[in-house]
């Protein structure tokens, strides 16, 4: 039952934002030891940030009140299956499970462009909308080539 609370939370607080004019129908809420650590909604236009989705929002506020960049052992619950972007960032948080209302074809139908963008990482870079080129591959290495050999770094 805390499940589905914790889902109708992300949910209102997707109604809520929306109707408030503040971004897009979104919320999210992040969970550890069933008790809700953040909570994040869409504030893409209200902030001018295209980045600023529910999830990303959520999992910002969830790494600042716990000190951390490694959210293990916590849950999302999303109004929507996360879109590539908030999906890379949940994998690289490393939530251990993921919970969403609607999903991509949902947000299709309203106008959302997630699944646009799952068909575009499946293509090769050149091939995309935005065609994407490398360059200079020898002198970017150098960076990685030090973290490499960095005896201090800590992994992420």
């Amino acid at each position: 039952m805390a499940a589905a609370n914790h889902m109708r939370r992300a949910i209102e607080l997707s109604l809520e934002m929306m109707r408030s004019g503040r971004g897009g129908p979104f919320g999210a809420v992040v969970v550890k030891n069933d008790q809700i650590i953040a909570e994040g909604f869409n504030q893409v236009t209200s902030s001018n940030d295209p980045t600023a989705h529910a999830e990303v929002v959520a999992v910002r506020r969830a790494c600042q009140a716990l000190s951390t960049f490694d959210l293990t052992g916590c849950e999302i619950y999303t109004s929507c299956e996360p879109c590539p972007m908030c999906l890379g960032a949940i994998y690289w948080a490393r939530f251990s499970r993921i919970y969403y209302a609607n999903d991509r074809y949902d947000a299709a139908k309203i106008g959302f462009r997630d699944d646009f963008l799952y068909q575009e990482i499946r293509m090769p870079p050149r091939q995309r909308s935005i065609p994407a080129k490398r360059l200079l591959r020898a002198e970017g290495r150098a960076a990685f080539e030090e973290w490499d050999r960095k005896s201090d770094k800590i992994p992420y």
